[in-house]
């Protein structure tokens, strides 16, 4: 063979979860598009596209690979039309996403030989192919485009690991590289994929003078004989049913039977199961499924095979499929037979059939715990033999297996979708109306078959202007761990509503804990986390006035902030234990915080998604809280970017505000003596703020409320007193402080009492009211909205 050629090839790589989302980018793609990693990754990955993204997630829904052109659209506008190959990978856990290669500019071409080196090549028994000495493919026989059912031309241009994502894959490529610097063969003994074998030999191929210019890889192919057609229970088919959605676990019965027991195969599942042995529709007609998974062999399925995966495929009611559901048995037909040769002509559902040329077809149903699930379909071509009595055994155990798999995968997604909905239910909505802070939020569900953990944020506006800030973390998932999460969410709202300080808010917090434990565990022993022990939480006050932030925690971690300056830290405060725990005590501090200030409150699924230190993490959410961003929201993505490789294994509440300051031109406070006559004096100082802040209008109201408020802090309270008014924005807010620390009440006055109406008055001329206790001492406010003509 004559030496290839060296060209100059770069991969462009992304990632893109089941959402659509894009979660990974490469550098290869950052040089492709023209976009960096912050402009794309979170955004849906249609974004890209030139054209509409339904045909695209149409194509790829419930495929494992696909292979084809794309059209891009560059940043600077250009439209580029790519060849990509798309691999789903599914982790240990369940988690599932988009691996999307592409090599790019000018790949090397295939090196050609002479004649009988060519057909040699292209003959030979074994899978054979060719990678270039950066390690690229260059050259793939027939057998090697069998057995990873892809063709040359889609592989041309990437390395192994991207051809065939895994393990086995990136020490067979380690193997090649140590061909290439070592000049020696070397074995790669991992399995490369289901049709291959398991040791693939690495033999470096040298030019005229002794060096190596490439290597070439190439494996056994498996046995087409009945011994390579294992039981359900062995290494071939130990995937099946395994998978975390229903998609993927009939791909997986694809993948296992295709080409081992056919030549090309359908799953249609039904979208509601029927009982086994009734029909699958209450009378008579014909019978719609969903298609779940398409294989063929050897060159894959296209137009010609109709319905894609996720299309409805609609079976009349004497077609194999309906017949097969009706009796619940599996059936064997030949293709010649008139009955299915009526339906493979005229039925849209069965192109596949009339595509692949099956002459032998064997219809099985899935069932699963007394219930039909849909159909599995098999064929093959005429250079196999027919179905027989063993191929209908290993069928229907498969089957079964991938029923059961089904099954499963529909409970937990029936599951997973009543805690999400619980969940969004229970977080906020839309962000409260306040001055104090600029805010943004981020809350990205755990991705594992776990389920939706118990993260929450909140932000809610107190008296005074200032503004609550709470993250919390509910230990476990599911529906129990949201559950949880909306009865302390729902808490921490009711005690900060009476403006209680932060660390005696933690402290009922924790025994409310203890009870909703005790009042669990009663009727569940055995039930761990039990009413929310184990549950962190970090609650934040702000006051734009004073500059000032009280925090206190319950095994949180800390907030970072981020100050004008561009500096960077922890806020110091006490950790405190868990909630429930109990042991010790809740300690709050208070940090000033000079305008425009950062703070980021955060749960710790945001370190765990990550593989590495956590030092190099918390370096890398620093780096991204000072990157100058155009936005807060920007400010979320940068963090999600720098810390999330993959879609994470836990809960991740992210919350980011800047601090706004209300400064003396907005806030007026007076000292008032403990006399009668400053009543009056009280109201005229008022009336002069007013007029003064052009707010004339509001005066009279104004006027009332101050003299009512004052007068009961004379009357009830203790010196020192203090008047105080606050404009924000399109609110007034009127406060009066006393030293004593005695609540008032309203009570409605009898007919002839001459006392009693202050605060009643107060309470229908104002939007809200109520009194907050400091350390020492109490005030009293009244806040109204302010209307302008």
């Amino acid at each position: 063979m004559e030496r290839p050629e060296r060209q100059s090839t770069y991969t462009a790589t992304a990632t893109i979860d089941e959402q659509g989302i894009l979660i990974g980018w490469s550098e290869g793609a950052e040089r492709l598009l023209g976009y960096d990693s912050p402009a794309v990754v979170g955004r849906p990955a249609t974004a890209l596209l030139a054209t509409d993204g339904s045909a695209a997630r149409r194509v790829v829904a419930g495929r494992d690979r696909w292979n084809g052109t794309v059209p891009l659209r560059h940043r600077d506008g250009r439209l580029l039309e790519l060849g990509v190959l798309a691999h789903r990978r599914t982790s240990d856990t369940g988690v599932s996403d988009w691996l999307v290669v592409s090599a790019v500019t000018a790949r090397a071409q295939p090196p050609r030989g002479e004649p009988l080196e060519e057909w040699t090549f292209l003959q030979s028994p074994f899978p054979l192919a060719i990678f270039d000495a950066e390690l690229r493919l260059v050259r793939a026989n027939r057998r090697m485009e069998h057995a990873l059912a892809l063709p040359e031309a889609a592989m041309r241009g990437l390395r192994l690991p991207h051809i065939v994502p895994g393990a086995a894959s990136e020490e067979a490529d380690r193997s090649m590289r140590l061909a290439l610097e070592t000049g020696r063969p070397q074995e790669a003994r991992a399995r490369l994929g289901a049709e291959l074998g398991r040791a693939a030999v690495l033999t470096p191929l040298k030019d005229a003078d002794g060096r190596v210019r490439a290597v070439c890889l190439s494996t056994q192919a498996p046995a087409q004989d009945s011994a390579a057609r294992q039981r359900p229970s062995d290494e071939n088919g130990s995937r099946v049913g395994t998978a975390a959605d229903q998609a993927r676990a009939a791909q997986e019965l694809g993948e296992v039977t295709v080409p081992r027991l056919a030549d090309v195969m359908a799953v249609d599942l039904l979208d509601a199961p029927c009982a086994t042995g009734e029909a699958p529709t209450p009378q008579p007609g014909p019978v719609v499924l969903r298609r779940a998974a398409l294989r063929a062999m050897p060159d894959g399925v296209g137009p010609a095979y109709g319905s894609g995966v996720g299309e409805a495929v609609v079976c009349p009611p004497d077609s194999p499929p309906a017949r097969c559901l009706t009796t619940g048995q599996p059936l064997l037909y030949d293709t010649a037979d008139p009955l299915v040769a009526e339906w493979a002509a005229v039925d849209p559902g069965a192109a596949w059939l009339r595509a692949s040329g099956a002459r032998s077809l064997l219809a099985v149903p899935l069932l699963a715990q007394g219930s039909t699930l849909g159909v599995a379909l098999f064929g093959r071509r005429p250079g196999r033999e027919p179905f027989g009595p063993e191929d209908l055994r290993l069928a229907q155990e498969f089957t079964a297996k991938a029923a059961a798999g089904i099954r499963q995968a529909r409970s937990y997604a029936r599951a997973r979708t009543t805690t999400m909905a619980l969940q969004q239910s229970l977080l906020p909505h839309t962000l409260p109306d306040q001055g104090a802070l600029e805010i943004a939020t981020r809350y990205l569900p755990a991705a594992t078959r776990a389920g939706v953990g118990g993260d929450w944020f909140d932000v809610i506006p107190l008296s005074g202007a200032r503004v609550a800030l709470v993250v919390g973390d509910v230990v476990g998932h599911g529906i129990r761990a949201s559950a949880t999460m909306g009865r302390l969410r729902t808490a921490v709202r009711t005690l900060a509503d009476v403006d209680l300080p932060a660390d005696e808010l933690l402290t009922h917090l924790d025994d409310l804990v203890l009870r909703l434990a005790a009042d669990e565990g009663s009727t569940d022993p055995s039930a761990e986390t039990a009413g929310g022990i184990g549950t962190t939480c970090l609650y934040a006050v702000y006051d734009p006035v004073s500059r000032r932030c009280t925090l206190a925690r319950a095994g949180h971690p800390p907030p970072a902030v981020v100050t004008p300056d561009g500096a960077v830290r922890f806020l110091d405060v006490p950790a405190g234990p868990p909630l429930g725990l109990g042991g010790l005590p809740f300690e709050a501090t208070e940090s000033e915080l000079p305008e425009g200030s950062l703070l980021a409150l955060y749960t710790d699924g945001l370190f765990e998604a990550r593989d590495h230190d956590i030092d190099e993490a918390l370096d890398k959410m620093f780096a991204a809280l000072v990157r100058p961003a155009a936005s807060l929201d920007a400010v979320c993505d940068h963090v999600l970017t720098e810390l999330l490789t993959h879609r994470p294994d836990d809960d991740i509440a992210l919350l980011v505000a800047r601090t706004r300051v209300l400064h003396e031109d907005r806030v007026a406070a007076w000292e008032l003596k403990s006399d009668w006559t400053d009543v009056s004096r009280a109201r005229r100082l008022a009336c002069d703020q007013l007029s003064a802040w052009g707010l004339d209008e509001a005066a009279f109201t104004t006027e009332l409320m101050v003299s009512e408020l004052v007068t009961n802090a004379m009357r009830y309270g203790r010196p020192p007193i203090q008047l105080r008014l606050i404009h924000q924005d399109s609110t007034l807010i009127c406060e009066v402080y006393d030293s004593s620390g005695t609540t008032p009440h309203m009570r409605r006055a009898r007919i002839f009492d001459e006392g009693g109406r202050g605060l009643l008055l107060v309470a229908q001329l104002a939007e809200r009211w109520g009194t907050r206790h400091d350390r020492v001492g109490k005030t009293v406010w009244a806040e109204q909205s302010l209307t302008t003509g």
